[in-house]
């Protein structure tokens, strides 16, 4: 009967041991997980708050540049490398489709900027969430921006025949933060079936 006993008590006591080790792997990879997490949305929100400033920056140059055509922004580095030639094209205002479809005047044929200001304060509001729903509406949004940046791209270059800093600057922040998006959902992911085990 003591041997019984004490047989059993080795088999509880080992089996106790092996869940607390369990427990102790379990959370040690949810803390690795969720500090992944926090790294990837950081560097999301930082790319956010730098596309926020590219395209402040792309309106307070157009704005200029119409009120004083002898204006000459920091990103006009020579006839070929100017961004003010781009922003003030007809494909700087509603990514020249909605000044085609409706006129130069309508009031949806805003500047690229201020869509591309809308954009990433959505994407900001987005990640404000660990809702694994809500990063993949966040990674479809991005992922569709990177269609807006390869067909500005274009114009760009063979259209316009320009190189445009602040431009080609947005076109790197849309596919940083695609990258990133993916990673976002994919650390969700792992921290939900975590959660489950």
């Amino acid at each position: 009967m003591k041997i019984i006993s004490s047989v059993n008590w080795v088999y509880v006591s080992v089996w106790a041991t092996g869940a607390a080790q369990t427990i102790m792997v379990d959370h040690k990879g949810r803390q690795a997980v969720v500090g992944n997490y926090r790294k990837i949305r950081l560097a999301m929100m930082l790319l956010a708050f730098i596309g926020i400033g590219l395209s402040l920056y792309a309106l307070y140059v157009e704005v200029m540049k119409e009120s004083d055509a002898a204006y000459q922004a920091m990103c006009d580095i020579s006839p070929s490398i100017s961004c003010s030639k781009v922003f003030t094209s007809k494909y700087g205002r509603g990514f020249g489709i909605i000044g085609e479809l409706l006129g130069d005047d309508h009031i949806m044929n805003q500047p690229n900027s201020i869509p591309g200001i809308i954009f990433y304060s959505l994407i900001i509001v987005l990640g404000e969430t660990k809702s694994l729903k809500v990063a993949k509406v966040q990674r479809t949004v991005i992922s569709l921006s990177n269609l807006m940046s390869a067909y500005l791209a274009y114009l760009l270059y063979f259209v316009l025949k320009d190189f445009c800093v602040v431009c080609v600057s947005t076109y790197i922040v849309n596919i940083l933060l695609t990258t990133l998006a993916f990673m976002r959902v994919s650390a969700l992911q792992r921290l939900s079936k975590i959660k489950t085990k």
